[in-house]
């Protein structure tokens, strides 16, 4: 009895403990039958009111284009609302369209200032929400300018409209409303203009207008008509004009607009007028005052990666080009920005292809990621990078060695024509140019020392030289160009070589070989001056025939090269000897690379026609049983000397076991030791 009233007890809990969930779940359902009730009936009031609203904005703009009366601002201002309440860029473009010719057509309006749309600017209980929606008005615009396309008519129609929007209400100049007594209200209104713009700033108007100005400009031939050029860069400039210039807003333009591919090239073509406002507010003054700071230029760089890092140093260079007053007043900064940029570039760039590298037609193998959409704009960019080792602004940076007049009545150079894009020298007018007689009679250089290498005039030419070198191991793929550039000036290398003389107590070998165990930036300096002077006069030597150098003897007399190949001769061997070039890398390899080349032209040179005197070429502290005696301890400085500089050795002085012999497997050492195989079999 006791266990079946147990039993009948709990089955009777279980039922009821099922009733209750049922319930529940019951409930739940019903919950989420009205919720999705609910939902549904709310879509679709939204759905009716968004099509009535639609529906009256339709109309309201189907009556506007019947043009039977102007609309009063108050009328645009609510229909504005409407359609910003509902607005769906996809689905709501052709009336956001509609809406903004009504707003520009009421403000054409002629003394009628219940029709302008700013005059609701005045209204005290409207002013707020009328700058609240002429910001996402502008915004909206500036969305559309974002995915517009400006090579395709109907979307190049839209960019003019939308950059006209955005124009008119960044600036009250136009605005009829100022006129007459309403010039009182110009400080509120420019105050309310500023307000508006850096609202924009704030939420991107620079990213946007890089985006339209790129796919307008990235191209042999802009797709953007003079207007639409002058109000895009207009609009660009303005906030800065407005900040005075604050580093705040020169950061993001030099970002996002003076990076854009060959932008100046392109303002000088279509609308100069904008380029003279940039002359006239001193812009580049200013750019290289915010660049000339390392942090903020590194900041810059990294900011645009190296492809758009050339585009930003091309337009620098042309707007330089144009300015050269500004350029001899801030060399040295100008100097600084530009070497900064190509070491950033520099540290990309790669001697061979790989997983990791792309190709890049300026720098060749490049191991940050490059823009393929700026091919097609890549020959202006080289345009503009053509004026860095252009006549003009070769003569301003070295001003300081080229003033300076190797011999009293030394013939003057050939009058220069002032910057221009046709003064960039193509190659083949730089070979054509390289190759006129320039001789002059003039002393012989040799070193003599006397100039203090902490002077800020070696400075300053140290710094030019690092800027020319680097460009060289930087843009890889012009870098003939660079050197034809550079050797285009007839005197500038052997100025250059005075001024190599002139340098340190003693001058020449003593000065550079303690360069070599310094590793300090002023012995950096140094010899990358050097190795420019070897780069350049072994490109000028190479392109010469020899009527040009034994006869007329253009850049360098023969006595002087003399001179500077015996003080080549003993650089290569010091560095050599000593062990500096055993375990060489990066910068020494580079140097000594230059320096051999440049020796090895003009023994070549001596070899065919002799201009150097008998026995020159050999070493006569270095006696052949001291280097017979290195080869036999396996010394490397021994077999270094035989592979990169065998004519020091003389052939004539040797033991009777001993006898020079050409390589046979013509290998860049001439001659080897018979008792010794050639280097070229020890590898």
């Amino acid at each position: 009895m006791f266990t079946v009233s147990q039993t009948s007890r709990a089955w009777f809990i279980d039922r009821a403990r099922q009733a209750r969930e049922e319930r529940l779940v019951q409930k739940e359902r019903e919950r989420a039958a009205i919720g999705i009730q609910a939902h549904v009936r709310s879509f679709l009031c939204r759905n009716r009111l968004q099509r009535e609203i639609r529906r009256e904005i339709d109309e309201f703009f189907k009556a506007d284009d019947s043009g039977s009366s102007k609309r009063s601002a108050l009328c645009i201002f609510k229909i504005a609302r409407k359609l910003l309440f509902l607005f769906r860029i996809k689905e709501d473009n052709e009336r956001f369209e509609k809406l903004c010719r009504c707003i520009l057509s009421s403000m054409d309006a002629e003394n009628e200032p219940k029709v302008w749309y700013v005059s609701l600017a005045l209204s005290k209980d409207l002013t707020l929400l009328w700058i609240k929606q002429i910001k996402d008005i502008l915004w909206h615009c500036c969305e559309f300018l974002e995915q517009l396309k400006p090579e395709i008519l109907q979307d190049s129609k839209l960019v003019t409209l939308y950059l006209t929007m955005l124009v008119t209400f960044t600036d009250a100049s136009t605005w009829k409303i100022l006129r007459g007594k309403g010039e009182n209200l110009r400080p509120a209104m420019n105050h309310i203009c500023a307000n508006i713009m850096g609202h924009l700033n704030q939420r991107g108007l620079y990213s946007v207008l890089q985006i339209l100005l790129t796919r307008g400009l990235a191209r042999p031939r802009p797709c953007l008509s003079k207007g639409t050029l002058t109000a895009a860069f207009s609009l660009a400039l303005r906030p800065v004009v407005a900040a005075q210039f604050s580093d705040n807003l020169i950061r993001p333009f030099l970002v996002h607009i003076m990076s854009v591919p060959a932008l100046v090239t392109h303002l000088g073509t279509v609308t100069p007028e904008r380029l003279a406002i940039l002359e006239s507010h001193e812009m580049l003054c200013k750019f290289i005052t915010f660049l000339r700071d390392e942090d903020r230029c590194c900041d810059v760089c990294e900011s645009l990666e190296g492809c758009h890092t050339l585009c930003l140093m091309g337009n620098l260079l042309h707007l330089g080009s144009l300015s050269p007053r500004v350029l001899e007043e801030e060399t040295d900064g100008f100097v600084n920005l530009l070497t900064q940029m190509l070491c950033y570039c520099q540290k990309y760039v790669s001697q061979k292809k790989s997983n990791l590298t792309h190709w890049h037609p300026v720098l060749g193998w490049f191991s940050q990621s490059v823009d393929y959409g700026l091919n097609e704009s890549m020959p202006l960019i080289t345009k503009q990078l053509q004026f860095l080792w252009g006549v003009p602004l070769i003569r301003i940076f070295f001003s300081d060695i080229l003033s300076k007049k190797l011999l009293e009545g030394q013939e003057p150079a050939a009058h220069v024509q002032p910057a221009s894009p046709q003064n960039v020298l193509p190659v083949k007018n730089l070979l054509k140019r390289a190759f006129q007689k320039s001789a002059s009679v003039r002393n012989i250089l040799k070193p003599v020392g006397g100039k203090r290498v902490d002077s800020t005039e070696v400075q300053k030419v140290c710094n030019i030289c690092v800027l020319y070198q680097t460009s060289l191991t930087t843009l890889t793929q012009i870098r003939l160009q660079i050197l034809t550039g550079l050797t285009y000036l007839d005197d500038l290398l052997p100025k250059l070589w005075a001024f190599i003389c002139e340098l340190g107590p003693h001058g020449g070998l003593k000065l550079f070989l303690e360069c070599l165990n310094n590793d300090t930036e002023e012995s950096k300096q140094l010899l990358a001056m050097l190795m420019l002077f070897c780069d350049c006069s072994r490109h000028l030597i190479t392109i010469l025939d020899d009527i040009e150098v034994y006869e007329e003897q253009i850049s360098f007399k023969l006595e002087e090269l003399v001179t500077i190949s015996s003080f080549l001769n003993s650089f290569v061997f010091k560095m050599i000897w000593d062990g500096i070039i055993e375990n060489a890398k990066g910068e020494t390899l580079e140097l000594f690379q230059s320096v051999h080349g440049w020796l090895m032209v003009l023994y070549e040179r001596d070899c065919r026609r002799r201009f150097a005197p008998e026995d020159h070429w050999l070493r006569k502290d270095l006696k052949p049983s001291v280097l017979f005696q290195e080869l036999d301890k396996d010394r490397k400085r021994a077999q270094l000397i035989l592979q990169y500089i065998p004519h020091v050795i003389p052939h004539k002085n040797v033991s009777r076991t001993q006898s020079w012999a050409p390589c046979a497997s013509f290998c860049s050492t001439t001659w080897f030791l018979t008792s010794h195989p050639c280097y070229c079999s020890w590898k």
